[in-house]
């Protein structure tokens, strides 16, 4: 669903942001939501999440841990587990979940044997876009991962944090995420 957007999925505004979670009908999708917007993690490895990987004691952790087996490989094969700090809006979300914590799944499945699929996941976003009335404009699970990018960097976060954060090993890649705006090239330009 990445209409009219070259193969990239769109980023999205904070405004965006909060009316597409208004529009999730459980805590565990809202808070699905909530970790990729504050981790930029894709969301294969965020319905992989266990507790012990976000929670300790019953208490949200500091960072939340991504595993390597449930990331994306890189281009030799290789993957990285990924540790990201919570931010407080996250961690508030994450206070609000504990009661529905049961089992080894952050995210289980309706048997609670297994962990969600990212094809429900993947359903229930469009779904919740739907009902926002923003399913024409290229939103997909990994605009959350665009987003997160983009704004770190219109945030003024430097390269090397960004790929530190995001976990890309090659610039190349990550300068694919970061969506900058025609006006910002202009200021640019501008500025000379």
């Amino acid at each position: 669903m990445k209409n009219n957007r070259f193969g990239q999925s769109a980023i999205i505004s904070d405004n965006e942001y909060s009316k597409i979670r208004r529009e999730f009908k459980s805590e565990k999708y809202r808070l699905i939501w909530d970790i990729a917007w504050y981790t930029g993690e894709r969301w294969g490895a965020l319905v992989q999440l266990r507790v012990e990987d976000v929670y300790q004691n019953g208490k949200p952790r500091e960072t939340i841990t991504f595993r390597a087996n449930t990331r994306k490989a890189r281009p030799d094969g290789k993957r990285e587990t990924r540790q990201v700090p919570v931010h407080p809006a996250l961690r508030d979300s994450l206070s609000a979940y504990v009661r529905y914590l049961d089992g080894i799944w952050l995210f289980p499945a309706r048997e609670g044997v297994r962990h969600i699929d990212i094809r429900l996941a993947d359903k229930i976003l469009r779904s919740a876009l739907t009902r926002a009335g923003l399913d024409h404009k290229g939103i997909s699970t990994h605009s959350t991962r665009r987003s997160f990018i983009t704004k770190l960097n219109e945030n003024g976060v430097d390269v090397a944090t960004i790929q530190k954060i995001t976990g890309h090993r090659d610039l190349k890649a990550l300068a694919k995420y970061i969506e900058i705006p025609v006006d910002r090239i202009k200021g640019a330009i501008n500025s000379l």
